[in-house]
């Protein structure tokens, strides 16, 4: 089956130095960009990550330092990755919690301002998991009726993520949640606003320290002032923002702390004025 696409949507994998957002790099990116005219254009890069990597790691996706020792760093491959990615949505197989925000950290590390405002965000692992509750392999025998070879090689497992997700979409097109009040809601569809709304939990950053309350304002989701909005925080206690921008939190997190402090500032002036 072909996707209804609105725009191009880039599917794409991560491997990596490991799991640690702040300070992993990337080791391997491939991207599948499928065009709304049913046209796909994949790219896989290995980067040198310049940090060394680690063996637990290197046994999971097979790629070692001297693999990777004469390949160009990400701030050498940046943007043209920017360029490819520009203007489209985004997919992946747990991408939400991992590789989104680590490949956020690796072109705000570059001064590329990479966000995801008016994109379409599809995690197939969050399709997979709600409505079947399962892994990448279990989902490309269970969906594709195969099995997946090579499986953590970046390129492999961005190829069955859209393979599995194209038999979603034609499996539960007309399934409703399990458990869900509503049977007559069916929300696995094949547009990717509604993928989006399906799959992307939103928060403020990438990271989920910073959410949304109910009334949609930013509150803090972690420490001593969870669930308190962010900019009540930095009024009544301003050394917090630099005790954060200081820390060891994700740069993405910062960027959009500060982008809520600049804000408060500028409505602050406004009243005075």
């Amino acid at each position: 089956m072909k996707l209804h696409l609105r725009k191009p949507i880039v599917f794409f994998d991560l491997e990596t130095t490991g799991v640690d957002i702040c300070k992993d790099r990337i080791v391997e990116i491939s991207m599948l960009k499928v065009m709304p005219n049913g046209e796909e254009i994949l790219k896989t890069r290995r980067v040198n990550p310049t940090i060394p990597i680690p063996i637990e790691s290197s046994m999971i996706h097979k790629i070692y330092d001297d693999d990777v020792a004469d390949c160009p760093t990400f701030a050498q491959l940046a943007r043209s990755l920017d360029d490819f990615l520009r203007g489209c949505d985004l997919g992946g197989f747990n991408l939400i919690k991992f590789d989104i925000p680590l490949l956020a950290e690796e072109f705000l590390r570059v001064n590329i301002d990479f966000d995801i405002e008016n994109r379409a965000i599809v995690d197939v692992c969050r399709i997979f998991h709600q409505m079947e509750q399962r892994t990448l392999s279990a989902a490309y025998k269970f969906y594709c009726d195969k099995t997946l070879e090579n499986a953590h090689s970046a390129e492999a497992d961005t190829v069955a993520t859209y393979e599995i997700l194209k038999s979603q979409v034609s499996f539960y097109e007309n399934a409703p949640l399990p458990g869900a009040e509503d049977q007559s809601d069916f929300p696995v569809k094949n547009d990717m606003q509604a993928l989006h709304k399906f799959t992307f939990q939103k928060t403020a950053d990438l990271s989920g320290r910073i959410a949304f309350n109910a009334d949609g304002v930013e509150v803090f989701n972690f420490g001593k002032h969870k669930n308190i909005p962010v900019e009540d925080v930095l009024k009544k206690e301003p050394s917090y923002y630099d005790w954060m921008m200081k820390g060891d939190f994700p740069l993405y997190t910062k960027k959009v702390l500060t982008k809520i402090k600049l804000r408060g500032a500028l409505q602050q002036t406004a009243m005075k004025q």
